[in-house]
């Protein structure tokens, strides 16, 4: 189901390009270049600026296929941002300014050619609150199929349950799918939501703090399906509790201020940072 992202090749990022742009060798940090096999997204020397303001500086790091990648940081540090960049949210916002590039499969998303809509169709997004449509549980997740074009009920029911199981909702919402999704608990709901997400199959699903409204038990739902996810997906998720940050993820960027200040295997850069503001940040110094 998944449809053709059309860009313009670029002589500035051909497809077999590096998964992190090469800097000269006294340049280079090893603390921010783990070697990534197989980047489905690239983000290269990516600066963003609301009005005058500088909110993100130079970032430039490559984001593993299928598996999971945690933004942490404190607040205002430019991670929220930073996840919005990659599937162009932030071109909503008024005088925002955008250098760099952010390569999605080999291509710039930048480009003008690019389709959005086909761009955020691969790469879908949950926010920090849930926000299920004043719609039936069933016509959430059909939602985005309907719009292109897919109203073969059969084919809806089909992709409905199996996105309902994928979100490991469809026991707990089987018998009430006519029900208003507006009746279900906060984390039933993130989970609809999620359903929603992956019914079109994207490629990469960003999740902003998905878990910061939601109880333990919700929580720790979430972060079970997450694990599940990453088998068809590659998720991106902004975090402010570390806790989770080494539970469910791959690889965990540490931004600070608009900066990256590290980047690389959770269990590395939680045990034995390479930076001693990372080693502050997770131990409690500040933040």
């Amino acid at each position: 189901m998944n449809s053709t992202l059309t860009l313009a090749p670029s002589p500035a990022a051909p497809p077999a390009e590096p998964a992190v742009a090469p800097e000269p060798a006294a340049e280079r940090d090893p603390a921010l270049s783990p070697v990534i096999e197989k980047p489905i997204v690239e983000i290269d020397r990516l600066d963003l600026f609301y009005g005058t303001k500088q909110a993100l500086k130079s970032i430039s790091l490559a984001i593993p296929e299928k598996q999971i990648t945690a933004f942490i940081g404190p607040s205002g540090c430019g991670k929220s941002t930073l996840l919005r960049c990659i599937n162009r949210l932030n071109d909503l916002v008024d005088g925002v300014r955008i250098e760099g590039q952010i390569r999605f499969e080999g291509r710039n998303i930048f480009d003008p050619k690019v389709d959005i809509n086909a761009l955020r169709k691969r790469i879908g997004m949950v926010f920090q609150k849930s926000n299920p449509f004043p719609k039936s549980i069933y016509e959430n997740v059909a939602y985005g199929l309907r719009i292109q074009g897919i109203n073969k009920k059969g084919t809806l029911d089909e992709i409905v349950e199996k996105s309902l199981k994928g979100a490991a909702l469809w026991d707990e919402v089987k018998d009430r799918l006519d029900d208003s999704a507006l009746g279900m608990s906060g984390g039933q709901q993130q989970r609809l939501c999620i359903a929603r997400a992956i019914a079109v199959e994207p490629e990469v699903i960003l999740f902003d703090e998905p878990c910061s409204a939601l109880d333990p038990i919700a929580t720790a739902k979430i972060e079970e399906l997450m694990e599940d996810l990453k088998k068809d997906f590659t998720l991106v998720v902004v975090t402010h509790n570390m806790q989770q940050a080494s539970r469910i993820s791959d690889l965990t960027a540490f931004l600070y201020l608009g900066e990256l200040i590290e980047y690389g295997p959770t269990k590395k850069l939680f045990i034995k940072p390479a930076k001693k503001q990372t080693e502050d940040y997770i131990t409690g110094r500040f933040g």
